[in-house]
């Protein structure tokens, strides 16, 4: 027969956390393949567990290599336990690889439900839950991250991203740049951890307090595009407020970027009406 291989979710912070299972698939796992041995054995130490089965590392950098080896072991029949550092193997995680090539030798696949900074940032997040997606984390180079961004500038449900500290207040203003200074977001620091903060505001805000420095573990909720529908047929009075402030002495850079905040869009949509209608008037007989 051939073995089983077990995902399971370790905490995020708060060790108090981990699921009653994890403890028991620990300690009866033949194989354990760990991202960190050494967070493993702390982790041990602190469920009061010892395992028994042989313990192996598997992260980024030997993920393709060791996959084979894993395979081989649930072929002979092995319970093969796969941990990583905090929270679900898989996602922005090692695990992929594995349980593809499990599920492609007929393998059986469960898991151990736990913890997930996905789901506890988006519940904390306060913008809207019955749509989202996770984006991961973004690319560390300026021009890849702009790109990806444009990819999800019209993306309707809410994003959920992961961040470095020392990369959050580029990202931050990345994000207000392209999705808009007035989307609303969230930045979720250090969750279930002792120093765990919310921070909430529009993409503007949160990018001018990320410039000061933040530390911990970052996760960032992202609030969807507004209806493109409803874009296209407020047009008209995005136009018209502009000329509006216009008229009343503001330039019309000034204009577009308070007419956007008002309606908490891109300039870029404001600064588009307001150009397809000086253009369809210069073409109106």
């Amino acid at each position: 027969m051939t073995g089983i291989l077990v995902l399971a979710g370790t905490p995020i912070g708060d060790i108090s956390d981990a699921p009653p299972r994890l403890a028991a698939e620990l300690a009866g796992a033949d194989v354990v393949a760990a991202e960190d041995t050494r967070r493993l054995r702390r982790l041990t130490q602190a469920l009061g567990v010892q395992t028994t089965g042989r313990v192996v590392s598997y992260f980024e950098g030997n993920e393709a290599a060791r996959t084979p080896e894993l395979v081989e072991a649930l072929v002979g029949g092995a319970r093969v336990l796969l941990v990583t550092d905090a929270g679900m193997p898989s996602v922005s995680d090692p695990g992929y690889r594995l349980v593809a090539a499990a599920v492609e030798k007929d393998i059986k696949v469960t898991a151990v439900p736990g913890p997930s900074a996905v789901l506890t940032a988006l519940a904390l997040s306060g913008l809207p839950v019955d749509r989202f997606c996770f984006e991961g984390f973004l690319p560390r180079k300026a021009g890849e991250r702009l790109s990806r961004l444009r990819e999800v500038a019209e993306e309707r449900r809410t994003m959920v991203y992961f961040e470095a500290p020392h990369r959050l207040d580029d990202t931050l203003a990345a994000m207000a740049e392209i999705l808009g200074a007035q989307r609303r977001a969230a930045v979720c620091r250090e969750l279930t951890k002792t120093y765990e903060e919310i921070k909430r505001g529009p993409l503007g805000e949160l990018a001018a307090w990320a410039a000061e420095g933040v530390r911990g573990e970052i996760t960032v909720v992202v609030e969807g595009a507004p209806d493109k529908g409803a874009e296209e047929l407020d047009a008209a009075e995005l136009v018209r407020r502009v000329q509006v402030r216009e008229e009343a002495g503001e330039r019309r850079k000034e204009a577009i970027a308070a007419v956007a905040a008002e309606a908490q869009i891109p300039k870029r949509d404001v600064f588009d009406a307001v150009v397809a209608a000086k253009n369809a008037a210069r073409t109106t007989p």
